[in-house]
């Protein structure tokens, strides 16, 4: 019998990889955008994680969710200094997020809302994708565009307060074959990590019709 963890990730293996290898995400990674299209990717993670975290301080005490919020891991002043580097002190003004990306946060804010075990849901599918591919970003923005390593530009995949990543992933897994709920709940979870997947596929589909590779 599979634990929860892999279950989670080997049944929404197919939509990982197809948002991972998405168009817009090759195109940023291969070197073929500007600076501008990384810009605005970054914005539209801004409205994602601002309704994941939120959310958190109410979640805390929630059986399901609760041990799940851990602020080493939260995102969004680290965002909030990239957007500032990468689009001046007056960042917030021009924020606007797309259909695709309105559609995504609404849908993480509502589990938070109504449904603890969907927002474990979305933590697991965009903290854990960080700490593991958001390196790789990492490191292609760094030599793309000049930002300074670690630094400002690049701050949202820098976890300073995670040291061993490798470990802190295995804890987080055991709080997810751990999770207090009942087998169909847990099926509902891995149907709702398949919609999260689906939904960063449409941000990512969203970003390549505005920032298309001339021909």
């Amino acid at each position: 019998m599979d634990s929860f963890s892999t279950l989670i990730r080997t049944a929404s293996h197919e939509q990982h990889m197809e948002a991972e290898t998405s168009t817009f995400m090759s195109d940023l990674l291969g070197g073929r955008l500007g600076v501008e299209a990384y810009a605005r990717y970054t914005e539209q993670l801004w409205f994602v994680y601002e309704a994941l975290e939120s959310a958190a301080e109410r979640l805390a005490p929630d059986p399901v969710a609760g041990p799940f919020v851990r602020p080493e891991l939260f995102r969004l002043a680290s965002l909030e200094r990239d957007l500032a580097h990468l689009r001046g002190p007056g960042w917030r003004t021009g924020l606007t997020a797309l259909p695709a990306t309105r559609a995504y946060a609404d849908r993480v804010a509502a589990c938070a809302r109504d449904w603890p075990a969907g927002y474990v849901a979305h933590h697991y599918t965009r903290y854990l994708g960080d700490l593991s591919g958001g390196q790789i970003i990492r490191d292609r923005a760094e030599r793309a565009w000049g930002f300074a390593r670690k630094g400002d530009g690049v701050r949202f995949y820098v976890f300073e307060q995670i040291p061993n990543p490798a470990a802190f992933k295995r804890s987080y897994r055991e709080l997810l074959d751990a999770v207090p709920v009942d087998d169909l709940e847990k099926q509902r979870i891995v149907a709702e990590c398949k919609r999260a997947f689906a939904l960063n596929t449409d941000v990512f589909r969203a970003l390549g019709e505005e920032f298309p590779m001339t021909a």
